[in-house]
C-alpha cells in the first residue's frame, strides 16, 4: 500500500505541476499553427513546400487537441512509459558527448538550420482511444496473436523436458555416463538463464516483434542441428544456443501482453502465458517416453520440438503486429515524413542513441542492484525460483516414484503429469473467474492498482502446494500404496505453481507500475 501510494503522490505532483505551464504551451502553439495556415492560405506562390503538404495534409483540429490530453497522472504515466526503454537501451543524446569534430555536410552546403521548436515534431498516440495504440487494437486481433504467443511459449518450455526422456538413450549411444548426458537439460535451462540479457533489451529497442522472430528462427535451427549432430559435443552446444534463442518467448511475450492488455485485462491474459510456460515441462516427458521407445527414435525428441517452433515462426511471420508503444510510434512517425515530405518528423524512440557500454553495464547490474536494493524484488525471485526449481525437480522425481516404485513403462510413467496438468487448468479457471471481481474493485479505486490485491490466491497456492508436496512424499515411496494416490497430489501442486506464479508475476507488476 505504501509504495503505490507514493508512487501515486508522486505522480500527481510531478504531473500537476506541468500541467498548467502546458496548457499555455499548448494555446500558444495551436495560435502559431493558425496564423501560419492564414499566411499559407493567403501566399500566391506556386511553388509545392513542404510546410505546405503539411497544411494540406489532415490534422487534428482544437476539440481533438484538447481530447488527446487526459487527465495528468495519465499523461505523466504515458510520458514515462514513452521513455522507459533510456534506463535499459541506452541515454538520450543530450547526455552523450562527443569530442570528435563533425563531418562536413557535403556538396559544399553549410549545415542547415535547427529544427525550430523540436517538441513540435515529435509524434504522439492521439489520445487515449487511438486506434494505433496496441491497447485499443481489435479483441480479435488480440485474441488470435495472444493464442500464438501461447504456442510460442509452449515450443520453448515443451522442449526443455521432452529430452529428459531419451538421458539414458543418449549416454549408451555415446559411450558416456548419465550425468554427462543430463548435461543435455542442463545446458538447456542455462541457455534459458543468458537469453534474457539479450532479449530484453533488444525488445525495448527494436521493438517485440523482432526479437521473437529472430528467436524462433534460431530456436528451429539449433533444434534441427541438434537433431542431425553426429557427436556428443554437437548435441550439447546445440541444446545451449536452443534453450538461449528459446528463453526468447518467456522474456518477451509477457512484455507483449502487458503493452496489448490494460490492468482489467491482464489478469487473464497472464494466466494464458504462465499455464504454456508450467504446462509444456509436463507435457514433454510422457510425449518423448513414448517417442523414445518408439521405432522414431530419441532424434525425434529434438525434431519434433523444431516443427512445432518452426510453424510458431511462420504464424509469428504472418500474424504478429509490433505492440511496443515507443516503436509503433517510430513507425508513424515514418509514414508521416514519407506522405508529408517534412523530414523533421520523428518519434522520441528515435532520440535516442544506444551506447552499448551504457546497455551491458546496466543490464547485467540491474538485477543484482534490484535484488540488493528492492526487499519485494528479493523475496518474491527467492520463492519463484524455488517454486520453479520444484517443477524440475518433479521431472526427475516422477519417473523415480511411477517407474522405479511401480515399474512403469518411460511413457506411460509420464501419464501422472497430467494430475498437474489438470490443477493447471483448474487454477486458470478460478482466476479468470476472480478477475471480475478484481476488475470492480480497480474500478472503484479510479483505475489505480493496488498490490496487495493480487495476493490471496498466492496464500492459497502456498498452502495447497505444500499439501501437494507432502502428499506426493508420503504415498510415493511404497509399491502398497495404489499409483492414484500420488498422482492425485499432482491437482495441489499444479493448482500452486501457477496460482503462485501468475499471481506474483501481476503483483511485481503493479508494484512497480506507477514508480
Amino acid at each position: 500500500m505504501d509504495i503505490v501510494d507514493r508512487g501515486v503522490e508522486r505522480a500527481e505532483i510531478q504531473a500537476t505541476r506541468t500541467w498548467s505551464q502546458q496548457s499555455k504551451d499548448r494555446q500558444s502553439l495551436r495560435s502559431q499553427r493558425s496564423q501560419r495556415s492564414v499566411a499559407s492560405s493567403s501566399s500566391a506562390s506556386s511553388t509545392t513546400t513542404d510546410q505546405d503538404v503539411m497544411q494540406r495534409f489532415p490534422t487534428a483540429s482544437a476539440g481533438t487537441l484538447g481530447r488527446v490530453r487526459t487527465h495528468p497522472v495519465e499523461d505523466y504515466r504515458t510520458e514515462t512509459h514513452r521513455l522507459q526503454h533510456i534506463q535499459t537501451v541506452g541515454a538520450s543524446v543530450k547526455s552523450r558527448s562527443e569530442t570528435r569534430p563533425l563531418p562536413e555536410f557535403g556538396g559544399g552546403k553549410p549545415f542547415p538550420p535547427l529544427l525550430p521548436e523540436r517538441e513540435e515534431y515529435v509524434v504522439e498516440f492521439d489520445g487515449k482511444d487511438d486506434p494505433l495504440h496496441p491497447q485499443n487494437w481489435p479483441f480479435k486481433r488480440k485474441l488470435i496473436i495472444g493464442a500464438i504467443l501461447a504456442f510460442t511459449c509452449l515450443c520453448s518450455t515443451f522442449t526443455s523436458s521432452i529430452f529428459s526422456a531419451s538421458t539414458i538413450t543418449v549416454a549408451a549411444v555415446f559411450g558416456v555416463g548419465v550425468e554427462v548426458a543430463t548435461l543435455s537439460t542442463s545446458l538447456y535451462v542455462l541457455g534459458y538463464a543468458f537469453g534474457p540479457l539479450i532479449w530484453g533489451p533488444f525488445s525495448e529497442l527494436q521493438g517485440r516483434r523482432l526479437p521473437i522472430l529472430v528467436g524462433m528462427f534460431g530456436f528451429s535451427i539449433f533444434c534441427f542441428g541438434c537433431a542431425t549432430g553426429k557427436d556428443l559435443q554437437t548435441v550439447l552446444i546445440c541444446r545451449f544456443f536452443t534453450g538461449m534463442f528459446g528463453s526468447c518467448p518467456l522474456a518477451v511475450v509477457a512484455a507483449v501482453f502487458s503493452d496489448m492488455f490494460d490492468n482489467q485485462q491482464r489478469g487473464p491474459a497472464i494466466v494464458i502465458f504462465s499455464s504454456m510456460v508450467f504446462m509444456g515441462p509436463m507435457l514433454g516427458p510422457f510425449i518423448g517416453g513414448f517417442i523414445n521407445t518408439s521405432y522414431l527414435g530419441w532424434r525425434w525428441n529434438v525434431y519434433l520440438p523444431g516443427i512445432m517452433g518452426s510453424a510458431a515462426l511462420i504464424l509469428n511471420v504472418f500474424f504478429l503486429k509490433e505492440s511496443y508503444p515507443p516503436v509503433v510510434l517510430v513507425g508513424k512517425a515514418a509514414e508521416l515524413r514519407r506522405r508529408t515530405k517534412n523530414w523533421g518528423i520523428h518519434a522520441k524512440q528515435e532520440e535516442v542513441e544506444v551506447d552499448f557500454r551504457e546497455l551491458i553495464t546496466k543490464n547485467f547490474s540491474r538485477p543484482i542492484r534490484l535484488l540488493i536494493t528492492e526487499p519485494i524484488i528479493l523475496a518474491i525471485t527467492i520463492y519463484m525460483s524455488f517454486i520453479y526449481g520444484l517443477l524440475y525437480l518433479f521431472l526427475t522425481a516422477y519417473p523415480l516414484v511411477f517407474q522405479g516404485v511401480h515399474h512403469f513403462r518411460p511413457g506411460v510413467s509420464g501419464l501422472p503429469f497430467f494430475g498437474m496438468v489438470v490443477g493447471i487448468f483448474i487454477v486458470a479457471g478460478y482466476i479468470i473467474f476472480t478477475s471480475r471481481q478484481y476488475n470492480k474493485k480497480l474500478e472503484a479505486n479510479g483505475g489505480i492498482p493496488i498490490p496487495e490485491w493480487r495476493l490471496p490466491p498466492v496464500i492459497v497456492g502456498g498452502v495447497l502446494f505444500a499439501i501437494g508436496l507432502f502428499w506426493f512424499g508420503w504415498s510415493g515411496y511404497k509399491q502398497s500404496v495404489h499409483w492414484i494416490v500420488p498422482t492425485l497430489s499432482g491437482l495441489f501442486t499444479g493448482f500452486g505453481l501457477l496460482a503462485i506464479f501468475i499471481q506474483c508475476f501481476n503483483y511485481i507488476i503493479d508494484s512497480y507500475l506507477m514508480l
